[in-house]
């Protein structure tokens, strides 16, 4: 189920650059970023009324404890590591590759703010939700996610925190 929430967030990372003509790429410094993201979850999880029907029932209870039970341990944390290119900034799927299932909206676009909206339909689920991406210099960046994720009779919502820093300009092995 962590996998749903995370491709909710996917779709909304691959939206923060949709039209070139309509985003101003971040004033950021190219290199190695190092990102951590502080996210976490309510409500049931979205599966499709398809996937259910293949389920067992004890399948189905086992899935659901295992989700309730991850979502009572609260906000979870994850850090990564990526090479910011200049063509990472001024390409349409500079934080993962664009989605054509997914509509995308860019409200405000700076040097230093982008924030835009989302909704996608991925195996009879619906995912919609807001994005912030901030650049508070040109070596920090910090941004909120929250998304709202359907299929059936289950909605969950998904919300995220991330800062992002600039560790230096090589990259080594990172890509």
């Amino acid at each position: 189920m962590r996998k749903i929430a995370l491709a909710g967030l996917a779709a909304v990372c691959a939206a923060t650059l949709v039209a070139e003509d309509k985003v101003q790429p971040l004033d950021v410094k190219l290199g190695l970023w190092e990102t951590t993201v502080v996210g976490e979850s309510s409500g049931p999880p979205p599966i499709p009324p398809e996937m259910l029907a293949k389920m067992t029932p004890e399948q189905r209870a086992r899935m659901e404890a295992a989700f309730k039970q991850q979502q009572a341990e609260g906000p979870k944390t994850h850090t990564m590591q990526k090479c910011m290119t200049r063509e990472d900034l001024t390409r349409t799927n500079f934080m993962g590759k664009d989605d054509p299932q997914c509509t995308k909206t860019i409200i405000s676009s700076t040097a230093r703010k982008l924030e835009g909206k989302v909704e996608c339909t991925h195996g009879g689920g619906k995912q919609s939700g807001t994005f912030t991406v901030e650049a508070t210099d040109s070596t920090n960046v910090k941004g909120d996610v929250h998304m709202v994720l359907s299929a059936g009779a289950n909605t969950m919502t998904a919300n995220s925190h991330f800062t992002s820093k600039w560790i230096g300009p090589q990259c080594g092995t990172v890509k």
